[in-house]
């Protein structure tokens, strides 16, 4: 079967050029993983109805205790079919292209898709995102790697898939092509941005045909913009950021903790415990969220505490307004406790869905005050620009996937606003992303932008050159002149009999006595070397290495690996390198 599916495209790959066959190849992966998207939503909503109709005599404590299953059930998956591997999140992706020449385990175009259907679908309070883009680029990079591409071209297949996961799940093409800009891809050519576009249209297609209305998430807009509410849209941008940075310090502080417990099945109870007390109290909490998000926008918000043990609390605006505040945070803290407990799902939907909470919290907060009457509607999906730009440090995908899925530009000016200012007040306090962080820790460096990402893409092994002539520290002046006489270099590394450098012979100090003739045979090498300045592990990455040219303003530096000497590394060739990288990208 594998077989008929392969010789057709083989036969193409050998009548198109390479980047029409490279446009034709982002079609197929769009396609595939716009359907594996499908798959994957089909599969959540399919669960989500098994668990709806186990729900007994209204009694929500019957329905809360399923997410800490789902999360059981992940756990199990991953640990017996999966060999207990299972890398999530972008961060993983973006390290797979820096160190791992854009391949994804094949495991990769399947294993998100379970986990992430056992997860959310029995009510983990996680989105599906995170795990179609995870699927969508293992499809485009498996998919290079087995008709043979580039590197390069499968690192942009890797984009397409990941571009077709998003466009699928929102049917917003210009969002997912973004998408994969902004979080996924350090640099785009022109050619590569067409491939984007081609997937995430497939992507986007197939999902229109495909999924019924109400499956995918869709708004229409109610009132048009109004300029004379941009101060409050200016400070619903600063609230913005400052909630994402809370999400993102819940977020790191909860997976902290559970990463500190050892054994996995203590960690589904604990999590599972905690979101089953957390989903008692609140039950939007359960699953993606969505169905909160419509409920504000269908002018039903007190239906947001049906099942909750506060109903009967919920009597007038302010206690609503508290309810819908108190939602806000034990989002934060429901999705982080569901990854922490071994649940796999992203922060995509809770972005969207935090920010959908606090913008409808604010305007009708102002509008109960009377200091104005806001739009609600307008508010609640700009505010879900605001927090998924300040979360994923992506200000363009949050601008358009909003205007897309409102079926149009009329909140554009509102949207570009909040958004850029969330990020601003988001990039005062941390100016690496949550899931920068997390590949910062991967790649054991600091990456905060693209010039380091692009320097981290080179191998340093690659760069040493060898053509150092070594002495002996035991070694005469007579001797070091002949070596000098035979060598292009300005520099000499003495090792020891174990081949580790003691130090650095430099022609600088030998030509003042290398013409005396009567110190040959009584100097020695030890007598004239000095130690380096700075010396390169092997293992160091290239912008540590430029901060130790910088420090030490040393052109050339020695390698060692365990102290044994290798070579020199070249500021200059890294420079050439490094330039040929920009170029070829």
């Amino acid at each position: 079967m594998i077989s008929l599916i392969k010789r057709p495209i083989l036969f193409l790959r050998s009548k198109l050029s390479d980047r029409n066959f490279l446009n034709l190849s982002a079609v197929l992966v769009g396609l595939v993983s716009g359907l594996a998207a499908i798959l994957l939503k089909l599969m959540v909503h399919q669960i989500g109805h098994l668990v709806a109709t186990s729900q007994t005599s209204g009694k929500f404590y019957v329905f809360a205790i399923f997410p800490m299953l789902g999360i059981a059930l992940t756990v199990f998956f991953i640990q017996y079919f999966l060999n207990g591997q299972l890398k999530k999140g972008s961060a993983q992706i973006v390290y797979s292209i820096v160190k791992r020449s854009g391949i994804l385990p094949l495991k990769d175009t399947f294993a998100h898709l379970v986990t992430s259907a056992f997860t959310v679908g029995f009510g983990g309070s996680l989105g599906l995102e995170s795990p179609m883009v995870s699927t969508g680029s293992a499809i485009g990079s498996n998919y290079g790697r087995v008709y043979g591409l580039t590197y390069r071209e499968r690192t942009v297949l890797l984009g397409c898939g990941a571009a077709a996961g998003i466009a699928a799940a929102f049917n917003s093409p210009i969002a997912g092509v973004l998408f994969a800009v902004e979080v996924l891809l350090t640099d785009v050519t022109a050619a590569a941005f067409i491939s984007l576009i081609l997937s995430a249209a497939c992507g986007a297609l197939i999902s229109k045909i495909v999924l019924a209305e109400g499956v995918t998430l869709a708004f229409g807009l109610k009132q048009p913009f109004d300029y004379s509410n941009v101060p409050f849209y200016l400070l619903l941008g600063v609230l913005c950021g400052l909630a994402s940075l809370c999400y993102a310090k819940i977020f790191h502080a909860i997976e902290l903790r559970f990463e500190n417990v050892e054994n996995k099945w203590v960690k589904v109870v604990a999590g599972g415990l905690m979101l089953f007390a957390l989903i008692t109290v609140f039950p939007p909490l359960f699953g993606e969220g969505y169905e909160g998000v419509r409920m504000l926008e269908g002018k039903d918000a007190a239906q947001l505490a049906e099942g909750s043990i506060l109903n009967r609390l919920i009597t007038s605006e302010p206690a609503l307004l508290v309810f819908i505040g108190l939602l806000i945070v034990f989002k934060m803290i429901a999705a982080a406790v569901t990854v922490g407990s071994g649940g796999n799902g992203g922060s995509f939907a809770p972005s969207l869905v935090v920010g959908s909470y606090l913008g409808f919290l604010f305007s009708r907060f102002i509008n109960y005050t009377g200091l104005s009457q806001l739009p609600v509607s307008n508010m609640t999906l700009v505010a879900m620009a605001g927090i998924l730009s300040g979360v994923f440090y992506a200000p363009l995908t949050a601008i358009f996937l909003i205007a897309e899925i409102t079926g149009g530009y009329n909140l554009i000016i509102p949207l570009m606003i909040v958004s850029s200012l969330s990020l601003s007040v988001v990039h005062l306090f941390q100016p690496v992303s949550l899931e920068g962080r997390k590949l910062a820790r991967l790649l054991n460096s600091t990456v905060e932008t693209r010039d380091k990402l692009l320097l981290s893409r080179l191998n340093l092994s690659e760069l040493i050159e060898k053509n150092f002539a070594v002495v002996s520290p035991e070694a005469k002046l007579s001797d070091l002149v002949k070596i000098i006489s035979a060598s292009p270099r300005n520099i000499f590394p003495v090792i020891d009999n174990g081949l580790k450098l003691i130090g650095l012979v430099h022609m600088d100090k030998v030509r003042r006595i290398m013409f005396e003739t009567e110190k040959y045979e009584s100097t020695y090498v030890k007598d004239l070397m000095d130690k380096p300045d700075a010396v390169v592990e092997l293992h160091e990455n290239l912008h540590e290495v430029f901060d130790k040219f910088d420090r030490t303003n040393q052109w050339n530096l020695p390698v060692v690996e365990n102290g044994i000497y290798l070579g020199f590394l070249s500021k200059s060739s890294v420079l050439t390198r490094y330039r040929k990288e920009i170029t070829e990208s």
